[in-house]
């Protein structure tokens, strides 16, 4: 598995158009939090019971690949989950999987603030909310 910062892993998706960028937080956390343009949410676990499917994930994922071979980008929240959840992909046989160092809102400061010190929106890269 390789780790980008994001403004690596922003850098790879726009210039690989062909690349899956996949946000594996709960729905929830980037309706409400924020996502990038383009992501597609598949949890690594889900509310109410936080019950990792690492099975369910792979499949999920391989719905939407091309092929084992194509890039796959991963973010959450801190950059923690998406290594776990790019392992299993790994163990499936993706040969590309990217995890984005520090994930979306990075993790957090002194006062437990995301956002403040890494992460994707801490380094001023697109994103919405819904």
């Amino acid at each position: 598995m390789k780790h980008m910062l994001p403004q690596e892993a922003w850098a790879l998706i726009q210039s690989n158009p062909g690349a899956l960028f996949i946000d594996v937080r709960m729905a929830v956390e980037s309706q409400y939090v924020g996502y990038p343009p383009g992501v597609i949410n598949i949890a690594w676990y889900e509310f109410p019971d936080y019950k990792v499917d690492a099975a369910q994930f792979v499949a999920s994922v391989e719905q939407i690949a091309n092929s084992r071979d194509q890039a796959v980008v991963l973010l959450c929240r801190s950059g923690l989950r998406s290594v776990d959840a790019g392992m299993a992909l790994e163990k499936a046989g993706f040969t590309q999987v990217i995890n984005v160092l520090d994930g979306f809102e990075g993790e957090p400061d002194d006062n437990g603030h995301r956002s403040t010190e890494c992460g994707w929106r801490f380094e001023g890269l697109p994103w919405t909310q819904s």
